[in-house]
């Protein structure tokens, strides 16, 4: 019998204060971690591990880190306390070769990956293994990467990538129901339009971003979007791509959720 190819997911993971409240994107990340297949394990990749060079986590308990300030107490003492994997992180670490991959012992799940995780899989019984983003990489790079992991799917490994696709915090209006900026709704819709499009990476309208006339506004730095780009590459030719959830919050940041598979 042919196993479960695992679906991908890139979500909008937003304030770090999702975790502790429940809104509607909170929501569809729990109904997704309970209407979805159950992974054998998890590749996560944030935003929040933007490094020179690749590394995945490799340790057997990978601590919960809180790269944030200025949030409640109760935020600090959540913990997350999902297993590693040693073996998942060495099985990645070879897919990607010649790639010189680190096999990391000191970084664990950031907010951007345990923030999501938590609401999905609150138990944290699923072995999470993290992968870094490198900076010095172009678009391309990061969406052919996700091509080389393709496989994962087919071995019980759910790809959970988290970021934004709009996140500008310099210009963010901080109550929550601010009018968006026509540039910030611009851009998220042309991510929109351009999820199902297929061809060569170097043509890929989502890889060549920086085209569109929003897209520095949209993203200042590229690290909360180029997430997204590992979730496309992982695309088979005959799978759909759906959107769990839209929406802009604090008039500069998207939400928008995409779901492969």
């Amino acid at each position: 019998m042919k196993p479960l190819r695992m679906p991908a997911l890139f979500l909008g993971h937003g304030s770090p204060m999702n975790v502790l409240e429940e809104n509607d994107y909170t929501q569809t990340w729990r109904e997704l971690g309970e209407k979805l297949p159950r992974p054998q394990m998890i590749l996560a990749i944030s935003a929040h591990w933007y490094t020179r060079g690749t590394a995945v986590t490799a340790m057997e308990n990978p601590r919960t880190i809180h790269d944030f300030g200025g949030f409640p107490q109760a935020l600090f003492d959540t913990r997350y306390a999902a297993p590693g994997s040693p073996e998942l992180a060495q099985k990645i670490a070879g897919m990607l070769a010649p790639l010189d991959v680190h096999l990391d012992h000191s970084w664990g799940l950031d907010h951007g990956s345990w923030g999501v995780l938590i609401k999905m899989y609150p138990n944290a019984d699923i072995p999470v293994v993290q992968l870094s983003i490198d900076a010095t990489q172009p678009a391309a790079w990061h969406f052919r990467l996700g091509q080389k992991l393709a496989a994962l799917r087919e071995q019980g490994v759910m790809v959970v990538a988290s970021g934004n696709v709009v996140h500008n915090l310099r210009m963010a209006r901080w109550q929550e129901d601010g009018e968006v900026y026509p540039w910030a709704s611009a851009f998220n819709q042309y991510v929109r339009d351009n999820l199902s499009w297929q061809g060569e990476a170097t043509a890929h309208p989502l890889v060549n971003f920086m085209q569109h006339p929003g897209a520095a506004l949209a993203n200042p730095t590229p690290e909360h979007y180029l997430p997204l780009l590992y979730i496309l590459g992982l695309r088979q030719p005959d799978e759909a791509v759906t959107v769990p959830i839209d929406g802009m919050v604090m008039s500069a940041l998207s939400m928008l959720s995409v779901q492969v598979g």
